[in-house]
């Protein structure tokens, strides 16, 4: 099971009444369990002759202020506009990596398939790609900024 299914499964227990879902397959275990709209994930793998080693995603807290500010600018945006949001939590990064050029500025178009910025959770720097073909009309979120799932990070004037 990968992370994306992993997500997918998450927000399915979001959407729905199930207070717990436990998913197993040969040496791999997924307990997503949900309390007062918040999800709590725990991963556990049977490694050969050791203790199975137990991770725990953090809890989403309230939303910082940066995230409510990206919310409110969301909000704000002309009707005609669409938005990229973050598939995951983690730290939002413009750029590839410390040395190159911001993936994506105010007034670049982009594409289905453009790699607009990347997100770092949990050590693995995930690119995120427009879904959209478009202009970036503004960048709601601050570089090296953490972000929560469904936060809004592009305004995008659809092409």
């Amino acid at each position: 099971m990968d992370f994306k299914q992993i997500q997918e499964l998450i927000k399915m227990v979001n959407k729905s009444n199930i207070g717990e879902l436990t998913v197993e397959q040969k040496d791999f275990k997924v307990t997503i369990k949900q309390k007062e709209n918040h999800v709590t994930q725990v991963v556990s793998a049977a490694p050969v002759a050791s203790a199975p080693v137990q991770m725990a995603a953090p809890v989403p807290a309230p939303q910082p202020p940066a995230a409510e500010k990206a919310r409110a600018a969301e909000a704000a945006a002309p009707a005609n506009t669409i938005t990229i949001k973050s598939p995951m939590i983690g730290t939002f990064y413009r750029r590839a990596a410390p040395d190159k050029p911001n993936l994506v500025d105010v007034g670049s178009e982009v594409a289905p398939g453009t790699v607009v910025c990347v997100i770092e959770a949990m050590k693995l720097f995930n690119e995120i790609e427009s879904e959209v073909k478009g202009k970036i009309l503004k960048v709601l979120v601050d570089d090296a900024s953490p972000v929560e799932y469904d936060q809004p990070l592009f305004l995008v004037e659809p092409a």
